[in-house]
């Protein structure tokens, strides 16, 4: 594997467990308190929130995905058959349409107010990105062994 390869698959598995990091934190911290923060503050900090988690998240989530497509089209280490790297791809597919089609429409909801409908389907989606991040998590650190020639 060259150094560019190497370099691919080293930053494909940061992404993801950045990620994996952001989005427990954000399940079974942030999420929860969203219910403590009080009805006449909570439009500004629903907002606030959207701005800033923007900025942490939209990085790495970017790069998780490029990498992604990269690695389905790069010649594989031997080890790492093809399939993996598609599941791979499939999986960060599906985060980003739960984001898009699950979690952003309830934060649109809060936005304008807390809504405890829209709370509550916020965190039990969310659960979806939280178990699927971390199945990357592992999946990608096997890839990772694997590409480097160790055994798991």
């Amino acid at each position: 594997m060259t150094g560019a390869d190497t370099l691919l698959w080293l930053v494909h598995a940061a992404s993801t467990l950045f990620m994996l990091g952001v989005i427990a934190v954000i399940q079974w911290v942030h999420y929860p308190l969203f219910a403590r923060v009080g009805v006449a503050g909570f439009p500004a900090y629903a907002s606030e929130h959207g701005r800033r988690i923007t900025w942490v998240v939209a990085g790495p989530m970017l790069v998780e995905l490029a990498t992604a497509i990269w690695l389905v089209f790069r010649p594989l280490p031997p080890g790492v058959p093809g399939w993996m790297a598609w599941a791979g791809l499939v999986a960060v597919l599906v985060l980003w349409g739960s984001t898009f089609l699950l979690q952003v429409p309830q934060h649109e909801a809060l936005r304008v107010g807390f809504d405890p409908e829209a709370h509550r389907r916020l965190v039990s989606s969310n659960w979806l990105r939280t178990v699927l991040w971390a199945l990357r998590g592992v999946w990608v650190l096997y890839l990772l062994a694997r590409a480097i020639g160790r055994e798991c």
